[in-house]
């Protein structure tokens, strides 16, 4: 205390070495900012004198990068979105994949994405078509879901011509060798032994609830490919799928940051008149099978206390997904059930921080904010052709499981309620963020160009997908959630399953006003 008053007083007597070097210098200089009066006071809205009359963007109405599609005389499409950039994106999407496999052993489509870009005629190895790509600065990808297949290349646009050849030859002349094949049985036995042991159990959850949402039918096939095929599938049993479902009418060639009329000569000197390797014979057995969604439960009893070892080990956890039928991206419901599972939401249990992460949706909100003991909480919504499937993820301790349920079964009853306004607009807001968000990436709007085209031979440009989500109202969401909770539930289980409840209870407690399950009375505890 002393020690600040003697402070206090050398202060006001001046005697500090900053109090000595005013009384010597004086008054500092003040710096004189723009708001001072030294200067004019001139409003931001009034043009500066002497300055040339700026000239505004203005905006027509007409997108300038439109997407153009030319069909060739075999049937494939060429759509094309330009792009102002130095690089492009071209690829090859097929009409193919596990729901196509029914006549077939389930795990042809996981064996083509795990053998895309090996040999060719042209090419003797993935080596070398991975030099060729280099020397253009590009990278390849392939990827296979349920019912599409898409061979993907990014490079400069200059090697255009280099990169539709090489696509053309990898989709059409695969050599398929031996020891190719060879490789790929033990890459996919390794992929099945890493999908059972990885501690995020959501790749395997999707499987399952897929499997009892469309029973032994289209969807509901198989997507990786099951141990007991791995040694059967061999290089005849895939030019046999290959002849049927790699036409050029179920193929489209995408391309973004391409000229238009360039990628169609390209198109026509490598894709038009190519005989593929397995011969040019007519498909005889195609399956165009329409998805019928059954419901039903699947369940995998599992011990997942040693799931994820170390010194900070996660805790043993039952996994629990519930889905009701939704409908196919081509009819005009899709919208609005895009926007009910963005207003259902949800993540982790530690992903909590903040608006950005949506915070706000319901499954934060009602679910992992109010019950703390749940680790997961999470929407999902597949869509195909022919059928929907929004479904809920959620993880707890495997003693509170039955308690779980009944959470989830009442957050699904009340997407049927009362629908707020701003819930409502907040939801729509941030669908219209993500999805202008994402097509701000090259690659994202290649995808988007070609599943557009390949499944409706056009595409809807973000402004009118916008426009759709703009005109969506809370009579649109009780509409679909309501004819949603009419079907029958699927459910997938993994982990501890001794308290989940029967598949009967899950049914009524979704049939229900409040979503509860029905209780349980036992003589002896």
């Amino acid at each position: 205390m002393a020690a600040m008053v003697l402070a206090a007083t050398r202060l006001l007597r001046g005697s500090s070495s900053w109090g000595r070097s005013r009384l010597r210098f004086g008054t500092p200089a003040y710096r004189r900012f723009s708001s001072g009066g030294a200067y004019p006071n001139i409003p931001l809205s009034s043009p500066l004198p002497g300055v040339p009359k700026p000239v505004f963007a203005t905006v027509d109405g007409q997108e300038k990068f439109e997407t153009k599609i030319t069909t060739l005389d075999n049937g494939l499409r060429v759509a094309s979105q330009n792009k102002f950039g130095q690089f492009c994106t071209v690829g090859i999407l097929i009409n193919s994949g596990s729901r196509y496999e029914a006549k077939y052993l389930s795990g042809i489509a996981h064996f083509l994405e795990k053998l895309a870009f090996s040999s060719t005629d042209r090419f003797g190895s993935k080596d070398e078509i991975l030099l060729t790509l280099e020397k253009h600065g590009g990278i390849c990808d392939c990827q296979t879901s349920r019912d599409t297949t898409m061979y993907a290349v990014s490079a400069d646009s200059k090697g255009l011509e280099t990169v539709v050849g090489l696509l053309a030859d990898v989709v059409l002349h695969p050599q398929l060798t031996d020891e190719e094949i060879e490789m790929t049985r033990m890459a996919v036995q390794f992929e099945l032994e890493d999908l059972n042991m990885r501690p995020d159990p959501e790749p395997l959850l999707t499987e399952m609830i897929h499997e009892a949402a469309y029973r032994e039918n289209t969807v509901g096939l198989h997507r990786f490919c099951p141990t007991e095929n791995i040694a059967k599938i061999n290089r005849e049993v895939l030019y046999s799928y290959l002849r049927n479902y790699y036409t050029p009418d179920r193929m489209v060639l995408a391309g973004v940051g391409v000229e238009h009329e360039r990628l169609v000569e390209c198109a026509r000197k490598h894709l038009l008149g190519a005989h593929p390797a397995w011969g040019s014979e007519a498909a005889v057995q195609v399956d165009r099978s329409v998805a019928q969604y059954t419901g039903g439960i699947a369940k995998l009893e599992r011990d997942m206390s040693n799931v994820s070892l170390g010194p900070a080990p996660f805790p043993e956890l039952t996994h629990i997904m519930i889905g009701l039928e939704s409908c196919s991206f081509l009819e005009a419901d899709f919208i609005p059930f895009a926007v009910l599972n963005m207003m259902m939401g949800g993540g982790g249990s530690f992903s909590a921080g903040g608006p950005g992460k949506g915070m706000f949706t319901r499954l934060y909100l009602n679910v992992l904010n109010r019950h703390h003991w749940m680790y997961n909480a999470t929407s999902y919504h597949h869509s195909y052709e022919d059928t929907g499937l929004l479904c809920i993820h959620a993880s707890a301790d495997p003693r509170q499981v039955r308690e779980m349920v009944e959470i989830i079964t009442r957050e699904f009853v009340l997407t049927a309620g009362t629908v707020d306004v701003v819930e409502l607009e907040r939801a729509k807001t941030q669908l219209m963020s993500m999805l202008m968000m994402n097509l701000e990436a090259r690659p994202v709007i290649f995808e988007d160009v070609g599943r557009q085209v390949l499944a409706t031979r056009s595409r809807k440009l973000p402004h009118e997908l916008c426009a759709l989500i703009r005109d969506v109202k809370p009579e649109d969401i009780k509409r679909v959630a309501s004819k949603m909770l009419r079907g029958k539930p699927a459910v997938a289980a993994l982990g501890d399953l001794t308290d989940l409840p029967t598949y009967e209870h899950v049914q009524a407690a979704l049939s229900s006003k409040d979503g509860r399950l029905p209780r349980m009375y036992r003589l002896f505890r």
